[in-house]
């Protein structure tokens, strides 16, 4: 017997909630104007919330993809190289700068080293055949910097030690570089010419993330758009007047066994290029194991103040819903008062009045996702930047838009359910 009055109990409230609905959808229909104006602000705020925080995830994803690129077991430890002249002169008054010998030290003190490689940097003055674009940028390296870059070979190879130690002119070079200098053409076998060297070109890397500005002291620079050369070839063969001025080397890359002793690890490297500068900086020491969790970290703070700005705009939607819903009141003063008097309690007017708040934020919502989603693929399509959106947007924007719904719609209501019946029939 308890159950099935508890069954009944069950389907009379359900339809009571369906009667309420339509009830709602009909009020809302019959106001189109003033339930539009009403959801401007849920649509607006639930819009700015998944458009800045697709933008800010667009950007975060492909700082965090950079960093994953540089890979947290690797340390990098970048020259900080003088602007001029006389800056060199004072420096290496102290510091011999970065050189081939700290490289030598790290290794035989350092334990734990999978795998390291010194790298000279050039920036052709000529180059055959001609760029198409920005002249791509020569990067001399080791053998094992294939393993620690994560470089993809998609066409040809990567250079050998045999070939490197002997400072062979040859070259890989990035997909980038590729369509810069060759176009659609295959590059492998082909030879390019870098100042006023010939290269053999051996080798194509597969597509790499760049970063659109400088991470923690890595410089700006498309990782696609580079040609790869022996570290030997590269100080022997393209060394020149000015380039003397520089650093022997301008970065140290190791890999290390341990990712958990990095922070230890780090120290130790930065203690022994301490020594032999002369507590000179005149270099940097990156560790993007550090920087991926600093990152993240980053991320989560700069969502939060996402959303908590664009709420602002749902904050003003709810209280709209809530003036739009006193007007409301006033305006259905009567049609309250027949309803109390043939019967209806006051958690039947609470009912009424709840359903099309949440109505109107729920459509408000709805749209707004729309209105947001092609705003942010607007913005990647117009302003050429990253944006996602995730599920994570979205739900928060929709609840928060029904959650604040929800709240300013609940004094509205209230206030109706306690009007005196016998008063509101005589309301004029």
């Amino acid at each position: 017997m308890t159950s099935r009055l508890a069954a009944l109990f069950d389907d009379s409230a359900r339809l009571q909630i369906l009667v309420d609905c339509k009830r709602g959808m009909e009020t809302l229909l019959a106001n189109k104007v003033r339930s539009l104006l009403t959801m401007l602000g849920m649509i607006f705020g639930v819009a700015a919330v998944v458009s800045m925080m697709s933008i800010g995830a667009g950007a975060q994803q492909q700082v965090l993809a950079f960093i994953e690129q540089l890979g947290v077991r690797n340390l990098i430890v970048e020259a900080r190289e003088a602007d001029d002249f006389m800056a060199f002169q004072k420096a290496r008054k102290a510091s011999p700068g970065l050189t081939e010998r700290d490289l030598r030290v790290i290794r035989a003190n350092v334990p734990g080293i999978t795998a390291s490689t010194a790298r000279k940097r050039f920036v052709p003055q000529k180059l055959v055949p001609k760029p198409q674009r920005d002249a791509p940028q020569v990067y001399g390296i080791e053998p094992s910097y294939q393993q620690i870059g994560g470089l993809h070979i998609v066409a040809g190879r990567f250079f050998s030690d045999a070939e490197a130690a002997s400072a062979a002119a040859v070259a890989v070079i990035g997909e980038g570089a590729r369509t810069n200098l060759y176009g659609a053409k295959d590059p492998i076998g082909e030879y390019l010419k870098v100042n006023e060297q010939w290269f053999r070109v051996i080798g194509m890397v597969g597509p790499q993330v760049s970063s659109q500005s400088d991470v923690a002291g890595i410089p700006t620079e498309d990782r696609n758009n580079l040609i790869y050369i022996p570290v030997a070839a590269a100080i022997l063969r393209l060394e020149d007047s000015y380039s003397r001025f520089k650093d022997e080397i301008d970065g140290i890359y190791l890999q290390m066994a341990d990712t958990n002793e990095m922070i230890r690890t780090s120290d130790v490297v930065r203690g022994i290029l301490k020594a032999s500068h002369r507590d000179t900086e005149d270099f940097s020491l990156i560790v993007p194991a550090a920087l991926l969790a600093e990152q993240r970290r980053t991320q989560r703070i700069f969502g939060f103040v996402m959303v908590a700005l664009a709420s602002i705009s749902l904050l003003v939607g709810g209280i709209g819903i809530m003036n739009i819903m006193l007007a409301s009141v006033l305006e259905r003063t009567r049609e309250i008062g027949i309803r109390r008097a043939i019967g209806a309690k006051q958690t039947d007017i609470v009912r009424q009045f709840l359903v099309e708040t949440i109505m109107i934020a729920v459509c408000g919502g709805v749209i707004g996702l729309l209105v947001g989603v092609g705003l942010s693929r607007m913005i990647a399509v117009l302003a050429g930047w990253s944006t996602i959106v995730t599920l994570t947007s979205i739900l928060i924007s929709f609840l928060v838009s029904v959650g604040i719904g929800l709240t300013f719609g609940v004094y509205p209501a209230v206030r109706a359910s306690r009007l005196d019946p016998v008063k509101a029939l005589h309301y004029e």
